[in-house]
Parts: C-alpha cells; structure tokens; sequence
C-alpha cells in the first residue's frame, strides 16, 4: 500500500506508472504476434542487440558531449537496424536464421561492451539496462515511448487483416496477393520498438519474457488473436504495476518482481487448465 500512497507525491513513481502503462499496449499487441508466430528468439537476439545502439548512445554523451543522444534514442535505432538486418538476411537473402540471429545477438553484445569499456564512469549505469530501471524514466522517454506506442498502434490498426494472415497461412497470403515478405519485415520492426518500451521497464536480459508472458497467458483463455490482445494488454499493465507495488517498500528489484509475478500467474493458469480438463475427462 505504501506504493500506492506515496504514488501522488513522487514524480519519479508517476513516470513509472505512466512508462508501465504505454509499454504494456505494445506489449500485449506484438507479444501475441510473437507468441502465435513463435519467435520469440527473434525478440531476443533484437533484444540483445540493443545494448550496442545504448552503448554507443551513452559514449557519444560522456565522450562528445551529444546529450540529446540519449540510450533510449540509441536503442531504438539498433533494434531498427537490428530488425531490417534479420529481416533482409532471412526473408530475401534465404540465409539460416539460427546463423542469422547468431551474429546479431552476438555482434551487438560485442559493439556495446565495447563502448562500455571506453566511456568514462559508465559502468554504475550498465545494471541498470541489462535488468531495467523504469524508476530512473525521465519525461524525455515518456515522450519517446508514446511516440514508438503510438507508431505501434497506428501500424496494427492499419494492416490488422494482412499480419492475421501471414501469422496463421503465409501462403493464403501470397495466393491473395499480399506482400508478404513487405509484411513480414513491418512486423519485425514494429516488434523491435516493442523491444525498446520493454528495455525501460525490466532491461534487457528479461525483455522476452515480458513481451511474451501476457500473451502466453492471455492464449490460455482465448485463441481469437484481437481478444488475445486486449487480454494482453489488461495482463500487462497488471503484471507491471502489480511487480512495481509489490517490490518497492522492501526494495526489490521491480523488473525481476514484474516477471517473477507474470511468470507466476502463468503458471497457475497452465496447472488450473490442466485440473481442469483432467476434471471434465473423468465426468464424461
């Protein structure tokens, strides 16, 4: 309750909760993409990925003075890049995308340790991105996250029917005459600035598992892919509110507490389903 008191008072919480609520829109709309298309460990290597763009942002800030080139601007355009380069690699190119993810996971790990060691006092910051800080949001992001969030929306609302269907039949897709590795690639973005609201609120090592949580979930209730987004979404905002409630009187760390709350309801939904069918077997 103290979190919820204090919640009027402090600025820095009402970032919080305001960071939580945009990032959980975006979450629930491309996390349920992610989990009816399974790729999930396309988010991830974008996910990883990213610590190159926030490196290089925080180096050209310490070292040359670019304060407007802040992680948050550096992240969004490695996973930009990150996504266009996956995308290009494994649609057009016909590259294996177990090789493809590969490199980019690893060759934006290599990009961002290397700014790291060469930017001057910057090593108090880099728990702070690998494991989230949504605390530390300032107004800045929260103009940047609800400029992507909105993106993100405008995008899904626009081509809503043509990413249902290269999600569940890509070659219905192409008989209907859609563009389908066009789609794709839009898709891979929109999921790469999902990535960058979610680094905000539990960083980088626990990204995937926001992004795919909620929708996980949410698939356990319902298989119709808009219900399975709005019940995403509720989830999301319920697992990241709930997670910064419950962890900050006794100052845990509020992206471990969000999954550990998202991973728990999770589970309780799959063993309630499994109970329950196990039930109605022995009726019938």
């Amino acid at each position: 309750m103290q979190f919820f008191e204090e919640l009027g008072n402090y600025t820095f919480l009402q970032h919080a909760v305001l960071a939580s609520l945009l990032a959980s829109i975006a979450c629930g709309v491309m996390g349920s993409y992610v989990v009816v298309r399974r790729i999930s460990y396309i988010a991830g290597a974008i996910a990883h990925c990213v610590l190159g763009g926030m490196g290089m942002a925080r180096y050209l800030q310490v070292v040359h003075g670019m304060e407007f080139f802040t992680p948050l601007v550096g992240a969004t355009l490695a996973a930009i890049i990150a996504a266009f380069i996956i995308g290009l690699a494994t649609l057009y190119a016909r590259q294996r995308s177990d090789t493809v993810l590969s490199v980019v996971w690893a060759l934006g790990m290599a990009i961002g340790i290397t700014f790291i060691t060469r930017t001057p006092g910057y090593y108090q910051d880099l728990m702070s991105y690998l494991f989230g800080d949504i605390l530390m949001v300032g107004r800045g992001d929260l103009w940047l996250i609800a400029g992507l969030d909105l993106v993100i929306v405008i995008a899904t609302l626009l081509f809503y029917n043509k990413f249902l269907v290269i999600s569940f039949n890509e070659e219905l897709a192409r008989l209907r005459g859609i563009k389908v590795g066009f789609y794709n690639l839009l898709l891979l973005e929109l999921i790469a600035l999902t990535v960058v609201l979610l680094v905000q609120v539990v960083g980088l090592v626990m990204v995937i598992a926001l992004l795919a949580l909620p929708a996980a979930t949410a698939a356990q209730v319902t298989k119709n892919l808009w219900k399975m987004m709005l019940l995403a979404i509720i989830l999301s905002v319920l697992f990241t509110i709930g997670g910064l409630a419950i962890s900050y009187e006794p100052e845990l760390p509020a992206g471990a507490t969000v999954i550990e709350l998202a991973g728990l309801v999770y589970l309780v939904i799959i063993l309630a389903k499994w109970l329950w069918s196990r039930r109605a077997a022995k009726e019938s």
